[in-house]
């Protein structure tokens, strides 16, 4: 904005406020509620020359009321300066600096990061109220603390977040909460007459062309919906996401579109219980409609690897 980077983008960016990402009303129950008061610093960030430090989030007080920038264009490292200055932001930084002195709003007007806590994070871009508050129901400490079963019994994903990057105990989160929402949320889709698993069957059974579909799931996993732009904005990536999806299915049928014989019903459609090797042609002993499914598996993975490629932590 403006040349400088709002602190305040910790609260969202591109328009969006991660901490407004609620729930259905089916849902509400599940989800996080807004700490004013928490306290947490990325554990991850760019590293390109200038790039801004981790974002954070932090409660208001009398001292700093609100949120400046980050000046990427601040040459940091002054040794010669008197008193001397270097790059201490974050490690490997070489240039940028905090400015603080003066309230700097992001394009949604934020001049402040209290309750600014769920930026994205893991694998697919885990963020939202919502959405960690699902994983906190199902996999975490609240569902332990309801008597579920949990296997993630001591995270509490709503009052730390960043375990999702951060835990040494469970590094595998950064992955789980990613194939989490894929299975909870993209999977399930069905909404203004799009039905993930429908448009799944017809891409298959069309020869697996275009891009539609592919640009339809990235507007699932990135804005929320399958034809933005929507509440949420134009979708970030979606070019890239497919090129990703081109190259796996490209990797996964040796360049060679399959031959699909015969329509086969979604409702019918099981994924295996174990991935078909990514190298061999589907044999052609298998049923149509057997081909069929395994095709629509395939499809299932390279999908998912597509927005996993893109994504980062």
């Amino acid at each position: 904005v403006g040349g400088k980077y709002p602190l305040s983008n910790a609260c969202g960016q591109l328009g969006q406020s991660y901490q407004d990402y609620h729930c259905s009303e089916a849902e509400k129950h599940m989800e996080c509620p807004v700490d004013p008061n928490m306290s947490i610093s990325a554990v991850t960030h760019a590293k390109w020359y200038g790039a801004p430090a981790p974002l954070f989030c932090e409660p208001k007080t009398d001292e700093q009321p609100h949120s400046g920038f980050w000046d990427n264009s601040y040459q940091c490292n002054k040794g010669w300066a008197n008193p001397p200055e270097t790059c201490d932001v974050y490690e490997g930084q070489k240039a940028g600096k905090f400015d603080q002195s003066r309230p700097y709003a992001s394009n949604t007007g934020r001049t402040d990061v209290e309750g600014c806590c769920w930026w994205g994070r893991g694998v697919i871009q885990t963020t939202g109220v919502c959405n960690f508050g699902k994983l906190n129901y199902y996999l975490g400490a609240r569902a332990a603390k309801e008597g579920r079963y949990s296997k993630y019994w001591s995270v509490d994903f709503c009052r730390d977040p960043e375990q999702i990057c951060s835990s040494s105990e469970y590094k595998e989160l950064k992955w789980i909460s990613g194939m989490f929402y894929w299975m909870e949320s993209v999977q399930s889709y069905d909404r203004g007459g799009w039905r993930y698993t429908v448009e799944l069957a017809r891409f298959v059974e069309s020869g697996m062309q275009g891009t539609s579909f592919i640009d339809a799931v990235s507007g699932i996993v990135n804005r929320g919906c399958h034809n933005p732009p929507c509440g949420t904005g134009a979708v970030d990536g979606g070019h890239e996401r497919s090129q990703n999806f081109k190259k796996v299915l490209d990797t996964m049928f040796a360049g060679r579109p399959p031959d699909v014989s015969s329509p086969m019903s979604s409702s019918n459609f099981q994924s295996p219980t174990k991935p078909s090797s990514p190298s061999k042609p589907i044999p052609s002993s298998l049923s149509p409609a057997n081909q069929t499914q395994t095709h629509l598996s395939l499809i299932v993975t390279a999908v998912a690897l597509s927005m996993l490629i893109i994504s980062g932590d």
